[in-house]
């Protein structure tokens, strides 16, 4: 679907809204400039710390901003979402925070640790032996039945406006800024950091980061639709699986992002590596994909400002360690 200059105009107003509305529940997280980083790839880089946030993932924003925007009744039945983790984090907690009820199907080879911290946060966790796309399309169905809200971990203009208050803020702590680099899944994040931008800073190139092992949606606009492939293991968990048939992502996708890069597991793992190494941060993999993708394209950013999203940490720490060994 294509995306007017009036939808982008109207998710603006969406995600400027959730910039003021949401605070202090949700962090504004720094953005720091990594001395090491920037010698060892010529371009001046700059890390914004969404592993910093709430739950360790920048996912807490836009759950936060969906569900204050449920009416009363919505926030007494209680909402419904699938997730690989992060997203179910953050909805468990901005559901606890709100007095709001969360039910959380989750693939069952899905993180230990995040099905664990869901479940911690208030969550009730439903495992489902299948992959991630048919998790979100049985979890869609089991919303409608009951009645309730779905909540998309990305097909959600209100999830994406709050993912896109990260872009509020990296146009009001970054002067100059020339590139951000992000991590892509369902491209909810991608989303509304290049539509925040595409308004305030429309010269800022933004560059959206796949592994090379779950690339689906990158596949899709290749593809100029929404196809469905078989995707290979990968330390970016938070980023695999499929995307649902008519996700709005796609079409903001196809309007907003300026370039797209694969990286490879061992280059997710050298960028592990060197955040560990340098700046002393335990990462996830979808982190590392942001970084390993502005270190792939920095011979074309010399001298030049970028910001690189570091979108979670939550890793168990013996898999951290196996892929920085």
């Amino acid at each position: 679907m294509a995306i007017a200059d009036a939808d982008l105009d109207s998710l603006f107003q969406a995600i400027f809204q959730a910039h003021l509305a949401m605070r202090p529940q949700v962090a504004v997280t720094p953005l720091i400039h990594s001395p090491a980083l920037s010698a060892i790839t010529g371009c001046t880089v700059h890390l914004k710390c969404e592993h910093l946030q709430h739950t360790g993932s920048f996912k807490f924003r836009g759950a936060s901003n969906k569900l204050r925007l449920l009416d009363a009744q919505q926030r007494k039945d209680g909402v419904i979402t699938a997730s690989s983790g992060n997203h179910g984090q953050g909805l468990a907690l901005a559901g606890r925070l709100l007095g709001v009820p969360v039910r959380v199907f989750v693939s069952a080879d899905a993180s230990p640790v995040k099905i664990e911290a869901m479940r911690a946060f208030g969550a009730e966790v439903t495992l489902l032996d299948c992959d991630p796309l048919q998790v979100e399309l049985e979890a869609g169905r089991q919303a409608r039945l009951q009645g309730k809200p779905f909540v998309s971990p990305y097909n959600d203009l209100q999830i994406i406006a709050g993912q896109g208050t990260i872009g509020m803020e990296l146009a009001e702590q970054a002067w100059g800024l020339d590139a951000v680099f992000v991590a892509v899944g369902g491209g909810g994040m991608v989303s509304g950091i290049a539509a925040a931008l595409h308004r305030l800073k429309p010269s800022v190139e933004i560059i959206g980061c796949w592994p090379a092992n779950a690339p689906t949606l990158k596949r899709s606009l290749e593809a100029g639709e929404i196809i469905e492939m078989a995707e290979s293991p990968t330390l970016s968990d938070g980023t695999a699986g499929g995307v649902e048939p008519g996700a709005v992502t796609f079409g903001l996708c196809q309007r907003l992002l300026s370039r797209q890069v694969e990286v490879s597991e061992d280059e997710i793992r050298a960028a592990m590596r060197d955040v560990a190494t340098h700046e002393r941060w335990i990462i996830e993999g979808a982190a590392a994909v942001a970084l390993a993708g502005m270190k792939q394209l920095a011979k074309d950013y010399q001298g030049k400002n970028v910001a690189v999203v570091l979108c979670g940490r939550n890793i168990q720490l013996e898999k951290f360690l196996g892929a920085i060994a």
